[in-house]
């Protein structure tokens, strides 16, 4: 049997430049594609076409990407620490000052700092002094809804 030699050390290229990124990043980017690619190389060391070793790399890692990544996403970033704003949401806050979506304005205090504000809902307005629950961020501005009891 002959090997398509050429064919083969283009997609161990690919492989290792799929497995240095996701190196690189630690953030399961990348090594999909390197599975693909590991595929490709088997294929072309097996002589198939070309077609059939692009196929193979683009399904391969298609599947990988579909079947295992929410999986591997749960487990690997279960630990992880939110950080800056995004830690903000889930939190209750304070209304300082009024918030109406209509007249786009609304400010709360949440762990010591100021942020403007704006309700979850366009027909709902705070009043100051009111406690909220932070849900989201737009941009700069922290998006609220009423405290449930219990919170």
């Amino acid at each position: 049997m002959i090997f398509n030699w050429n064919m083969a050390v283009v997609w161990l290229v690919i492989l290792v430049a799929c497995l240095a990124v996701e190196i690189a990043t630690l953030g399961l980017t990348s090594i999909w594609f390197a599975i693909g690619a590991l595929a490709a190389t088997v294929a072309a060391l097996l002589n198939l076409p070309l077609w059939l070793q692009n196929t193979l790399f683009v399904a391969v890692s298609l599947v990988f990407l579909f079947f295992t990544r929410p999986i591997a996403v749960k487990y690997f970033n279960k630990d992880r620490i939110r950080t800056n704003a995004e830690s903000l949401i889930g939190k209750q806050a304070i209304v300082t000052s009024g918030i109406d979506n209509l007249q786009g304005i609304g400010q709360i205090m949440v762990s010591g700092q100021e942020w403007s504000a704006r309700s979850t809902d366009d027909s709902i307005k705070f009043q100051v002094g009111a406690v909220v629950e932070i849900t989201a961020i737009q941009g700069v501005k922290l998006i609220v809804k009423e405290r449930r009891e219990g919170n």
